[in-house]
């Protein structure tokens, strides 16, 4: 069976292109914290538990050195929403040269979607892309942050990119059996 899949490009070329979502309610005990320590295991868990229900498939293969080596690269920076201490999503961001910025992944465990911490975390971590010219191994200040979304992501996700002021730059379809 052939399934046609939808991929859209979309940026920020600006800082002020930034529309911040609400905080969640202080209730919800949401915080965001950077994984400082590079670690192939929590990464692979939140790979996996974000987006296996969404098709999330490229990195399944990777090794324990692949991981490792990505994750040492310059510029990598993984962020997670926790609430009340249990992981609820995460943004993984990467700097690349002439100050850009990549939303590598982003997204929510089952469980913790639709409750507006993915907006909260998405103006976290596009907030942080908009200061990595420190992380970055060109160290110019960032002039654009991207990301990709696809139909097989969460229901939500375009949306949300949209919300926060990202702009479509390209669609492209394509066939996949």
């Amino acid at each position: 069976m052939t399934t046609t899949v939808t991929t859209w490009h979309l940026e920020q070329t600006a800082p002020s292109d930034l529309s911040p979502a609400q905080e969640p309610p202080a209730a919800a005990g949401v915080r965001i914290a950077r994984a400082e320590v590079p670690s192939p295991e929590f990464s692979h868990f939140l790979y996996t538990a974000v987006g296996s229900d969404v098709a999330w498939t490229d990195r399944l293969v990777w090794s324990r050195e692949a991981w490792e080596e990505y994750l040492h690269r310059p510029g990598v920076e993984t962020w997670v929403a926790y609430e009340r201490g249990t992981p609820a999503g995460y943004i993984e961001l990467e700097g690349q040269d002439e100050g850009v910025v990549e939303i590598v992944y982003f997204g929510l465990l089952p469980a913790f979607r639709g409750r507006r911490i993915g907006g909260h975390l998405l103006t976290w971590g596009t907030s942080r892309a908009w200061d990595m010219a420190d992380q970055r191994p060109d160290r110019v200040p960032t002039k654009r942050v991207w990301v990709h979304t696809c139909s097989k992501d969460g229901p939500y996700a375009l949306d949300n990119y949209r919300r926060r002021g990202f702009r479509v730059f390209d669609v492209k379809t394509s066939d996949e059996e």
